[in-house]
């Protein structure tokens, strides 16, 4: 076995664990999959000579990568499209954020626009410390300063978290509103009711895999709305990369998905997935 394939063979064992760290601290697993493959290629380039513990140094890479993405200018939140049951009761935070961010990928998603409340050395130093268990020491090596400032950045985020709480709670409610409001109006096929819910210069951006649409302004998009409302009479509310979304659901399977960009009671955007052949996934999360 060439030098090269022992090398892969090794990173293929840490890279579940990589992903797992990088997607956490990116909240988004299409960005988790760059920075876990930058980390390979730095891993392949350096070889283990004068590696004592390979699992420290991997995280320390990864994370480093992590945080330069963070850190990056302009840098927007991928779609990456991912969907799970929206629950009538928003999640609380309650005693323990760490908790919560590190129990299940649904769970996470959700939390997800939390996290993004915190800076980037915040962002590390929350979740490597309380959601992974990396010592302070670790992470100052990963953000260039000392445990205690690190210490002082973990403890900073959480209040962060925690104080955003009731803030997440409202919003969630409000957004839960809208999109039934918007089902409701769509169904019906009543546009002025469509119309007071979209913001004058809201667009859609629609995915149809083979081809894709952009309809900017409110009249347009509530026009084609009506024109959709047979899509709106099957569909459910869910949160699409923590966001708020539905899911039209057809013969027993997801033909298309809608997320909302939502500010204070009006809507701003709208993202629209109906590429059949990306929306098998979606299906099987909701167990159709």
């Amino acid at each position: 076995m060439t030098d090269q394939r022992i090398l892969a063979r090794r990173f293929e064992t840490e890279r579940p664990r990589l992903h797992a760290i990088a997607a956490k601290l990116l909240g988004s697993s299409v960005d988790a999959d760059d920075a876990v493959q930058e980390t390979w290629l730095r891993f392949a380039r350096t070889g283990p000579e004068g590696i004592d513990n390979l699992e420290a140094w991997l995280t320390t890479v990864v994370s480093r990568m992590s945080l330069d993405m963070l850190r990056a200018p302009r840098r927007t939140r991928e779609q990456s499209w991912q969907v799970e049951t929206w629950r009538d009761e928003p999640v609380a935070l309650d005693a323990d954020a760490a908790e919560l961010v590190s129990q299940n990928e649904q769970v996470g998603v959700a939390l997800l626009t939390m996290l993004e409340l915190l800076g980037p050395a915040e962002r590390i130093a929350f979740v490597l410390h309380d959601v992974f268990g990396r010592s302070f020491r670790d992470i100052a090596e990963v953000l260039d300063r000392s445990p205690e400032a690190v210490r002082q950045l973990a403890s900073r985020g959480r209040r962060r978290l925690r104080g955003a709480e009731d803030v997440a709670r409202s919003d969630r409610v409000q957004s839960r509103r809208v999109v039934d409001a918007w089902l409701v109006a769509a169904q019906g096929g009543d546009l002025t009711a469509l119309l007071s819910l979209l913001d004058d210069s809201a667009v859609l951006h629609a995915d149809y895999g083979t081809s894709t649409q952009i309809v900017s302004g409110a009249t347009a998009i509530a026009q084609q709305a009506v024109l959709s409302g047979r899509l709106a009479a099957h569909s459910t509310p869910v949160l699409i990369d923590g966001r708020p979304g539905v899911a039209a659901v057809m013969g027993g399977r997801v033909v298309s998905i809608m997320a909302f960009e939502i500010s204070g009671e009006r809507i701003t955007g709208l993202r629209v997935l109906a590429d059949p052949e990306r929306l098998g996934a979606v299906s099987r999360v909701l167990g159709l």
